[in-house]
């Protein structure tokens, strides 16, 4: 077996000219574009690539999705218990059991039977505060990783200071575990892209800075790989197109009655549980949960920029059906994107509206990487709440706006252009010019055991 590192450059659709250095040091590699898995975010991609299967079969339907059991809308979850099918490892290990395979930063990347884990963890003690960390296999790799690199920042993970740092700080990782553990295979999570291309709009001059960014750090880590005479395989899960304009699938059903909203202290919150319809949105689709399910197809379907209503049949050509899956799916139209938003008067939005919280939120929010422009010298807010913070003072870091007005960039539907598919790349490889999305395991696996 090769030792091997593949490297996840999330957002590229393919290497060109606006990564002029991955562009001149592949451009005698082979390369293929991927036909994306449906839906086409983090979670569903990174599991159909791992597992050869489509979210059919897999169960990770989206980066989030309706808990039956609990009556609670969760998103990003990391236990890998959730995915229902084994993984690339795991089929390497049945032939070859002493494999040493590292998952740096791919999700559902806790208490998994990779042997090498690395995935951010926060911190939440009982006074409200959220302080940087990591979850770590083997255990003594959070501390000797934090030592070695510093503290994992967070904050530049994602948020509204999103930025290189946080795939620097990967990257390094990767390094680092290179050195002292020296696995196998390697696989390794490049964030960066998906800040300021769905900030700002993949076409922005600030998307294209970010270009250059990413592509300085990733030939770097490939000069490392070449060095250590690992074969490295370049890919992406998605790429991010324009969009102009949200669609608050949950007002429209709130509009209509369907949506159940719980008061508390004056806020208003999403009470699934007891809700006849509502929208689990994940950037160009959404999960509706419904047993109502004629009557909201049809209101639905008037809506202005929805492009498809898949019902469970229909589901079943995508490779999307799935206990855990809507009983409906819609798909936006190319420029359109869903946000979950529910209230109708910004007074009465929840409190973690305006705040970072991915964990609370009954939907993917992109508005969390943007400052609420309505704040008029948000630096001094920020400095502000940090020294109520510090002061051991119950705050919110309320800096986030409650609207997805100014989100520029989305992904999730499979393109209609295939220049917005993601790719495939490496020396070895010589495939088809269009892989699918489940292909990705076996195309791996035959370049490490080639």
């Amino acid at each position: 077996m090769k030792k091997t590192a593949v490297i996840n450059i999330v957002g590229l659709n393919q290497v060109s000219e606006l990564t002029p250095e991955l562009y001149e040091y592949t451009k005698t590699w082979n390369s293929s574009k991927i036909k994306p898995a449906f839906p086409a975010v983090t979670c569903s991609a990174q599991t159909t690539y791992l597992t050869g299967t489509t979210p059919s079969n897999h169960g990770i339907c989206g980066n989030g999705w309706y808990y039956k059991e609990e009556n609670e809308i969760k998103f990003w979850k990391q236990s890998a218990a959730l995915v229902q099918q084994e993984r690339i490892w795991d089929t390497l290990k049945r032939t070859n059991p002493e494999i040493k395979v590292a998952n740096l930063f791919w999700w559902f990347n806790m208490y998994s039977t990779a042997d090498i884990e690395v995935t951010p963890r926060p911190m939440y003690p009982a006074d409200g505060r959220k302080i940087p960390d990591i979850f770590t296999k083997p255990y003594h790799l959070r501390k000797d990783l934090q030592e070695t690199l510093g503290q994992f920042p967070l904050f530049h993970f994602w948020g509204p200071a999103a930025s290189i740092k946080s795939s620097q700080w990967i990257a390094a990782c990767a390094k680092y575990i290179e050195e002292h553990e020296s696995p196998d295979l390697t696989f390794v999570y490049i964030p960066h892209l998906d800040y300021d291309l769905q900030r700002f709009g993949p076409s922005s001059e600030k998307a294209l800075k970010a270009y250059k960014e990413v592509d300085a750090l990733v030939m770097d880590l490939l000069q490392y790989y070449e060095k250590k005479n690992i074969h490295t395989i370049l890919l992406s899960e998605y790429a991010i197109e324009e969009v102009h304009q949200e669609i608050a699938l949950n007002r429209i059903l709130r509009k209509h009655n369907y949506i159940q909203i719980r008061e508390e202290l004056g806020k208003e919150l999403l009470d699934a549980g007891s809700s006849r319809a509502f929208a689990v949105c994940d950037h160009q689709i959404a999960h509706i949960y419904t047993k109502h399910t004629k009557e909201v197809y049809d209101l639905l379907s008037k809506v202005d920029g929805i492009d498809e209503l898949l019902d469970k049949e229909q589901q079943k050509k995508l490779g999307v059906n799935h206990d855990r899956s809507g009983d409906m799916i819609a798909v936006a139209k190319q420029g359109y994107w869903f946000s979950y938003y529910y209230w109708d008067d910004h007074s009465r939005a929840p409190d973690f509206a305006s705040t970072v919280d991915i964990h609370r939120k009954p939907g993917y929010v992109p508005a969390e990487l943007l400052i609420d422009k309505k704040i008029l010298f948000p630096k001094l807010k920020i400095v502000y709440r940090l020294l109520q913070k510090k002061m051991g003072l119950r705050m919110l870091m309320d800096v986030i706006p409650v609207t997805g007005a100014d989100v520029k960039g989305s992904h999730g539907r499979i393109p209609s252009d295939m220049e917005n598919f993601p790719f495939y790349s490496s020396k070895k490889h010589a495939h088809n010019k269009i892989l699918l999305a489940e292909d990705i395991k076996k195309v791996i696996l035959e370049e490490i055991c080639s």
